[in-house]
Order: C-alpha cells, then structure tokens, then sequence
C-alpha cells in the first residue's frame, strides 16, 4: 500500500465538513457562553448608536458575530470570481483575506478605543518584560492572544512570502509594536506595554503553527494560475 498517495475527494470534502462543523460549533458555543453581556448591548446597536455600542467590547464582540454571515457571503462571491477565471486557490485565498480582516479589524478597535482620560492623560509605557502579565489576568492574556491570531493564522496561506514560523514572529511583532506606538502617540490613555507584544506575537506564531498544515501545502503548491484547459479531441 502507498502510504504517501494523496487523499480521495471523499475524504477531503468529509476533512472539510468536520472543520466546518467544528468551526460552527465554536462560534455558537462562544455566543451562548457570552450571550447575555452581549444582549445588553443588543438594543444600542440595533437602534444604530454609536455610544453603548461600537464605544463597548460588549457591542463590537456583538457586531463582529453579526457580520459573520457576511462575511461567508464575501468569500464566497470572491471564490466564485476566481473559479470563473480559473485559479487553482480560489477558496484558500478568499477565505485567508476575508478571515485576516474580520479576525483583526475588531481586535484592533478593541484595543485602539480610547480610555476615559485620552487626550489629557500622558502616554504611559512598560518596557519591563512581564511585569504587566500579573496585571493582565486570564482574560486580558487570552484576549491579547487573539489580537493578530487571525492574522497569523490566514496571512501564510494567502501570501507565499509569510509561510514560515519566523516570518510570522516577525509580522506579529511589528505589528503589535505599531499599535503600541499609536496608543502612545494618540494618547489613549491606555499603558504601551512590551508585555502586550510578547503575548500578541505568541498568538500570531501559536495561530500560524496550528494552520501550518495548509499554508506549508499553499506554499508547495503552485501559484494562482488558471487551470489548464482540457485538449480538444483531434
């Protein structure tokens, strides 16, 4: 028996559907956990409110897994496009680029929404490694591994130059030094911490090894080109 043949189409489409499932179940297990904070939010959004809502975590948490369905909408019509003009990585790329952006958009609001004293208060920044993690608690810790999880979980499989583990280190580090920056620039009242980088980028390389599966076989695979056209019988 050949151990190393590619799996059947069965067993991918059935590969597919579990992961599916699963991703479902996920998303319906986190909203019943946190359905009641976020049903306070529920009217302020509904009526369209600035305040109560996108001003809450409670409220973007909310408006993130409302749009999810549109998100599903977006990536499907992206896939269907590239079909139509052939690529070979219609479904992996469309999934990627809406997943980065749908997975990190809120985060960074999240974490850019400005505290009660912005603008009067001075930047604050903790250079000492892990000092604040005692502060973060649990909550603060997982929240600030989801930051870029998203991104360093989809960025490998859309873009051939990011598949590798020390690639996404490095993007997970630059870019949670960059939000850092701005909150200290903008003066959010909010303290830049090195803690907070150290626990972003974790999360970008932990998100990227569990993907690693996909994008090292995007990686292997080749480029977007259009499918080969079948010969016409002579």
């Amino acid at each position: 028996m050949n151990h190393n043949a590619p799996p059947s189409a069965p067993s991918r489409r059935l590969r597919r559907s579990v992961l599916l499932g699963m991703a479902v179940l996920g998303v319906a297990s986190a909203a019943f956990v946190v359905r009641r904070p976020l049903m306070m939010s529920a009217p302020m959004c509904m009526a369209g409110r600035w305040h109560g809502c996108f001003d809450t975590f409670n409220g973007v948490v909310l408006m993130t897994l409302v749009a999810l369905p549109v998100a599903a909408l977006v990536v499907w019509a992206l896939a269907r496009r590239r079909r139509a003009l052939g690529s070979r990585t219609a479904w992996r790329w469309s999934l990627a680029e809406v997943g980065m952006v749908h997975g990190t958009v809120p985060f960074l609001w999240l974490t850019m929404m400005p505290g009660a004293g912005a603008g009067t208060v001075p930047g604050r920044v903790s250079l000492i490694p892990l000092r604040d993690l005692v502060t973060m608690g649990p909550v603060g810790i997982f929240g600030n591994l989801l930051g870029f999880a998203a991104l360093g979980f989809f960025a490998p499989m859309r873009f051939a130059a990011l598949a590798s583990v020390p690639r996404i280190l490095a993007l997970g580090a630059g870019c949670s030094a960059l939000v850092e920056t701005a909150q200290y620039v903008l003066r959010l009242d909010r303290v830049s911490s090195v803690d907070d980088v150290l626990v972003n980028t974790a999360g970008a390389v932990l998100a990227a090894l569990a993907s690693r599966r996909w994008w090292r076989t995007a990686a292997q695979a080749p480029s977007d080109q259009p499918l080969p056209t079948p010969a016409r019988a002579g």
